[in-house]
């Protein structure tokens, strides 16, 4: 859808807060279970937060940990990594092995 439209908003939660939600690697798997346990059809997508230029911000989150949220529309041609999720047995999305 976002690479149709040729950019991506946003969910609604990021609507709400001005600011789309990201993860790096190393937290990406907290924050899909998280978020995102038992929603099947997931894909995780990898972007390089150089490409991202002044929009993205790393702000405190979860236990003071910074995390980058990006203020503006993602464009999806920006992405060097893209592939589906699966689900374990508990319904948490596996990230597996990210680019760091």
């Amino acid at each position: 859808m976002a690479v149709r439209a040729g950019f991506f908003p946003g969910s609604q939660v990021d609507m709400i807060d001005g600011f789309i939600h990201l993860s790096t690697a190393a937290q990406a798997q907290e924050t899909a279970a998280r978020h995102f346990a038992g929603q099947e059809g997931l894909v995780i997508v990898g972007f390089d937060a150089a490409d991202m230029g002044d929009s993205l911000r790393w702000e405190p989150s979860r236990n003071g940990a910074l995390f980058p949220h990006l203020y503006g529309v993602l464009d999806p041609t920006l992405a060097i990594e893209t592939r589906p999720l699966s689900l374990d047995a508990d319904g948490a999305p596996q990230v597996g092995e990210l680019i760091p």
